[in-house]
């Protein structure tokens, strides 16, 4: 069997200290073997191990993200139900500006943000964004709607999908399906003309692209591939050029509300426990006057589509941040409320009703969920009165022509008693059927968070920080206050919408303010071991010219949960199997696991692929050692690599995305 490298076929031997006493020429994998291990089928090359090699680099700032100076910097939040940008000048960074406000809105919701929508012409054209998608799409007249493509709430594929890769596809609300990428794209390309048009009107010149740093955020619990699928969205769409990935950074979402509320005043602020602005401080004092040296705190971002919880200890006087838990979350936002009012829906009407006038009259299922998420957001733990619901005309005109009878005798059949119908053509709801929408959503974050402070890592918490859109719910506010019985002060910020937008300039601004984080998975390549008779298993024996070897041993870059500082790297040395090889492509194991033995272990997945291209770097060296450097303390994991013999750059790059 041969093990296929790129354009190359051979083996990569894998250079380093050896534990036996073997050259390390004399290591490699046979072409051919009696039982093909997984790593082989998989055309995994062999690699023989290097002793694992951390280096930590003193000057921790010395990380990727320095390089030119940008006049501005421009952070995207790109939510699930709501988006917008906001920026700073790096000669101002204290002065945080958001988007202007925009046109369209829905009574009693902050139009700071507009909706995550977008609208595309019949001929796949982009028309809209946001209220103006949103506005410009109810406006159509039906039999014309259906030929448009409306997409909203579609962030959440990217965390939902398992193979994501850039032929991933969404649906619109019609039903059509159309890619991903040129979805995201077209969304970021919108709020990079917004913002460029704004910079432009201030400056009174037009405002060049290449002075500004841009920052999109994503939930911390995302995995690479969709990180990565945010960075190829953004090339797609010209908001920065792929030969300079630094102009980008992915901040996560916790994190930048963490960087926003640690410089909090407390005139900025609610404690949930006392429903005060102060807490016994002066108003001007920020949270750090609450906060000494080493206090542990808990974000708790509740959007639209995750909850996101990040763990935080705050080293002064820098104001510098270590994560002390791995971050952790799941699907549980606001938008789980909307599925429940859905399942309530056609527990009344019948879900062949529902599917069918969703397809029919996809703008009028969109009134319909806005008319929802107005009454959701009146929801409270002491209301009394009930709450309506207006049904769009041509709701209760389909539902005659579909069942033959009105939707008020469908209510009366149903066995729902808390739904009524109104006379002015509208779903009344006792507070306690509302409540009940909401009660999945919280139980899932309420049970999440009690796991979280049951760790022996997250112990005396001063402060949980309520943020996100969701975070203004007094459900919500009122269950997290019951799960913590006064272990911590609940504190939630004013503009909690505008957390995560404000701290993810602030991050932009000074990437370097968190400098320990931890890894979220285990991750490692397949190596050959020599074998040890006892220690190694039988069927993972290997023996190729008189010598013995273990098969799939999972040599570990970085284990799950570990604590990895910015600047930190694991080194690693490959060598290609022939001196004619251009390419060398190594696969990356990942696993939920801490310890790893083998990477054909339960849970051991194969999750992207290294890339060593190698061309140029020719020698007349019998042997040529590809020093490779990977960074796993940021965002976003990073591979730098250099020929040692020359001393020149090897391009190095990894690949998350499913090919």
């Amino acid at each position: 069997m041969c093990n296929c490298l790129g354009e190359t076929q051979g083996t990569i031997k894998q250079l380093g200290m050896m534990t036996e006493k073997e050259s390390a020429t004399d290591n490699i994998i046979a072409d051919a073997m009696a039982t093909p291990s997984p790593a082989k089928s998989m055309g995994d090359p062999g690699i023989t191990p290097l002793s694992p090699s951390h280096i930590q680099q003193n000057d921790t700032d010395s990380n990727a993200h320095t390089g030119p100076s940008f006049i501005v910097v421009v952070a995207v939040d790109f939510g699930t139900t709501s988006s917008g940008y906001a920026y700073a000048f790096t000669k101002e960074p204290e002065c945080i500006h958001t988007m202007r406000r925009w046109e369209g809105g829905d009574p009693g919701v902050s139009n700071q943000k507009t909706p995550t929508t977008i609208l595309l012409t019949p001929d796949r054209k982009f028309h809209s964004f946001g209220y103006a998608a949103r506005d410009f799409y109810h406006d159509l007249d039906p039999t014309e709607s259906k030929h448009w493509l409306y997409l909203e709430k579609f962030k959440m594929k990217l965390h939902t999908t398992a193979n994501l890769s850039i032929d991933t596809e969404l649906h619109a609300a019609n039903g059509k399906r159309v890619n991903a990428i040129d979805i995201f794209a077209y969304a970021l390309a919108f709020f990079k003309e917004q913002a460029l048009k704004e910079l432009s009107d201030q400056a009174g010149a037009e405002f060049d692209n290449t002075n500004i740093r841009w920052v999109i955020t994503v939930p911390a619990i995302w995995k690479m591939p969709a990180k990565q699928f945010m960075r190829e969205a953004a090339y797609k769409a010209g908001l920065v050029p792929r030969d300079n990935p630094e102009q980008l950074i992915i901040a996560l979402e916790p994190e930048a509300a963490s960087i926003y509320c640690r410089k909090l005043r407390l005139h900025q602020m609610i404690d949930v426990g006392t429903k005060t602005t102060q807490n016994g401080f002066s108003p001007t004092e920020n949270v750090g006057a609450g906060m000494t040296q080493g206090d542990r705190y808990v974000v708790v971002d509740c959007g639209g589509g995750t909850v996101d919880l990040t763990v935080h200890q705050i080293q002064l006087p820098e104001g510098h941040l270590k994560e002390l838990y791995k971050a952790s979350g799941g699907p549980y936002g606001s938008i789980g409320i909307d599925y429940e009012f859905e399942k309530l829906l056609c527990k009344i009407f019948g879900p062949d009703f529902i599917d069918q006038f969703k397809i029919k009259r996809p703008a009028a299922w969109v009134d319909l969920m806005i008319a929802f998420e107005s009454r959701k957001r009146a929801a409270a733990p002491d209301r009394t009165n009930p709450l309506n619901i207006n049904l769009p005309f041509s709701f209760i005109d389909y539902y005659k022509k579909f069942r033959g009878h009105s939707v008020e005798h469908a209510l009366r059949k149903s066995n729902v008693d808390f739904v009524k119908w109104s006379s002015q053509g509208m779903l009344r709801m006792n507070p306690d059927a509302m409540n009940a929408l909401f009660k999945p959503t919280i139980d899932h974050i309420i049970q999440h968070l009690t796991d979280l402070f049951d760790k022996p890592e997250v112990c005396d918490i001063k402060f949980l920080f309520l943020v996100g859109g969701f975070a203004e719910s007094p459900l919500l506010q009122q269950a997290v206050q019951n799960m913590l019985h006064g272990r911590s002060r609940i504190i939630i910020p004013h503009d909690v919408g505008l957390t995560i937008l404000k701290g993810a300039v602030l991050f932009g601004l000074d990437p370097s303010v968190i400098k320990v984080r931890r890894s979220p998975l285990t991750y490692g390549v397949g190596v050959l071991n020599r074998y040890v008779e006892g220690k190694h298993p039988p069927d993972k024996m290997l023996v190729k010219d008189g010598k013995r070897w273990c098969t799939d041993v999972f040599d570990t870059f970085i284990a799950c949960d570990q604590s990895v500082a910015l600047g930190e790297t694991v080194k690693r040395s490959y060598t290609p199997a022939k001196p004619s090889q251009q390419v060398i492509i190594i696969h990356i194991y990942c696993s939920e696991k801490e310890g790893v033995g083998f990477i054909s272990e339960p849970g051991v997945r194969k999750c992207g692929t290294l890339r060593l291209d190698v061309t140029g770097t020719e020698t007349s060296a019998a042997r040529r050692e590809i020093q490779t450097h990977m960074q796993f303390g940021d965002t976003e994991i990073r591979a730098m690599a250099v020929d040692v013999a020359t001393s020149r750059t090897v391009k190095a790059s990894i690949d998350f995305l499913a090919q």
